[in-house]
């Protein structure tokens, strides 16, 4: 089994339409997911940075949503004028990008 040195999981999650919490997809989320992919492999880290499309991670109103491990870190609203930022300053760097993380009080319970 391959180790990623980090594992990135964005929300494409589709609801019905005009459904009351909205949804990533209807946001852009597939639209990050594949900016993201196409961002790590020009990198050339495809080997060590693993995209995966995500269902529902409970946070709709807040989409797209994307939590990257090992770190555990929740972002949110990401869109893709922000994936190079992400993948440059932590994906690479190691950085998180603070402007983007769900704080406890973006957080849907």
């Amino acid at each position: 089994m391959q180790v990623f040195k980090r594992h990135v999981f964005v929300c494409i999650n589709q609801r019905a339409a005009r459904h009351r919490r909205g949804d990533c997809h209807g946001k852009a989320g597939t639209d990050v997911h594949q900016a993201l992919k196409t961002a790590v492999a020009q990198a050339g880290l495809s080997v060590e940075i693993r995209i995966n499309k995500a269902g529902c991670l409970d946070q709709c109103s807040q989409g797209p949503v994307i939590v990257v491990y090992p770190e555990a870190v929740w972002y949110v609203q990401v869109g893709l004028e922000d994936v190079d930022e992400i993948v440059k300053r932590h994906l690479i760097g190691g950085e998180v990008v603070e402007r983007l993380v769900m704080t406890r009080t973006d957080r849907e319970l």
